[in-house]
């Protein structure tokens, strides 16, 4: 099959087995075929897959990675000893584990097309990392939410790093608090400790709890750099920590604080 041909073959098994989709029209241009294949896979729930039907999701994953590009972080300059700021696509980056800003669900965004980091990474990542997700929130009982400032870590499936992060930060409704920014930095400490306990060595942090989680982004910036650089002291298994933003008014945050 060619990449095409791919995308229309996952678009149709997606509309075949929803009812609710079943019968809706496949568009003929690739950017509204490419939004329809995401959307469906946004909204599908948790739960197994065909082996027919993975193998050709991860092939055309894996070629819509190659189009995109893989960012090698042995690459990136460090601004300070182990530290590296990076704009850009976190889904690209082939760093040990990236770090995924979660709700308390922990099984990715239902959003169709939604634009947050647990929509992209989820996208990417194919269908098997929301059913291991459902399985490792499943493992705790019905009804089970994540824990605020806590993280959890599964294989990264069709992304270029080995392991996702996922950490549930902090919803600032009102005015911010300590606790707010005790819980922010926990979720930094969490995914580094993870990342120390499983011998990876190099970790890419999004802007946690920031933008629909409404934590300042000046101060999550200042909790972040904080928390790393004091971890740092006293942890050297973990040799490369990235900080990755995407919008101009993160990246010049960021670069305020580490003196660039």
């Amino acid at each position: 099959m060619t990449h095409e041909e791919k995308r229309i073959y996952l678009i149709k098994w997606l509309l075949n087995e929803n009812d609710e989709y079943r019968g809706t029209e496949i568009p003929d241009d690739e950017y509204n075929q490419k939004r329809l294949l995401r959307g469906l896979m946004n909204v599908r729930m948790p739960g197994d897959a065909a082996p027919e039907f993975l193998k050709i999701q991860d092939e055309y994953l894996q070629e819509a990675l190659a189009e995109r590009g893989v960012v090698d972080v042995a690459e990136l300059p460090e601004i300070e000893p182990g530290i590296c700021l990076w704009q850009g696509d976190i889904t690209r980056l082939n760093a040990d584990a990236i770090a995924n800003a979660a709700n308390n669900m922990l099984r990715g965004c239902f959003r169709s097309n939604h634009g947050c980091i647990d929509n992209c990474i989820h996208t990417f990542a194919g269908m098997q990392l929301r059913k291991k997700c459902d399985d490792l929130m499943n493992a705790h009982g019905p009804g089970y939410e994540e824990p605020t400032g806590i993280a959890e870590i599964t294989p990264a499936y069709n992304l270029p790093c080995k392991y996702v992060l996922h950490t549930v930060g902090p919803i600032v409704q009102g005015e911010l608090t300590k606790e707010h920014e005790k819980l922010l930095a926990s979720c930094y400490t969490s995914c580094l400790n993870l990342s120390a306990e499983n011998g990876l060595e190099s970790v890419a942090f999004c802007c946690i709890s920031t933008g629909v989680f409404m934590f300042p982004n000046d101060r999550a910036a200042e909790i972040a750099v904080d928390t790393v650089r004091e971890y740092l002291k006293k942890d050297i298994s973990v040799k490369k920590v990235i900080f990755n933003v995407f919008k101009d008014y993160d990246k010049e945050i960021y670069e305020n604080l580490l003196g660039i």
